[in-house]
């Protein structure tokens, strides 16, 4: 069985895709208020929530328990409207050597748009499930956020 895997979710959304990447660009910190599976979050190490080296802790609700981790940002890239961030420590690191975030924010040519999540992932061993919970966590915050910014 393979230890590496990708699982992928992408949502459709309403609110204006420049907004959604502004949020998670430069109002990392304001997530917790638009989603309501995440409880807490805060600045571990750092000033600038939106430097490589600066490190988040997170509270945040996975299959109903409330689970915490760190996550740093591994990449950004605003020509693309994409954010890479990397997840360590609390529930994570005892089931995954690497955990990965993706978020892609996509402009359709027809004026449609939606947000891509990707999970990038190695187990430990063998008995860890894949992160399917968290599939479900973003596809859930997904459409708390575009609801919170439609209203904005």
């Amino acid at each position: 069985m393979a230890l590496t895997g990708k699982l992928s979710t992408e949502i459709p959304i309403q609110a204006p895709p420049s907004k959604w990447f502004q949020l998670f660009a430069k109002q990392l910190h304001d997530v917790q208020h638009h989603a309501e599976r995440v409880h807490h979050t805060k600045l571990h190490e750092g000033e600038d929530w939106h430097h490589n080296d600066t490190i988040k802790h997170w509270t945040y609700e996975i299959d109903g328990k409330v689970v915490t981790c760190k996550e740093k940002i591994e990449s950004f890239d605003e020509e693309k409207k994409t954010i890479t961030y990397i997840l360590f420590d609390g529930e994570i690191s005892p089931l995954y050597k690497i955990f990965k975030f993706i978020l892609h924010v996509i402009e359709n040519e027809d004026g449609s748009a939606s947000v891509n999540w990707t999970i990038e992932y190695e187990k430990n061993d063998d008995s860890v499930e894949p992160p399917y919970g968290h599939v479900e966590y973003l596809t859930k915050c997904s459409r708390d956020i575009d609801a919170n910014l439609l209203k904005a």
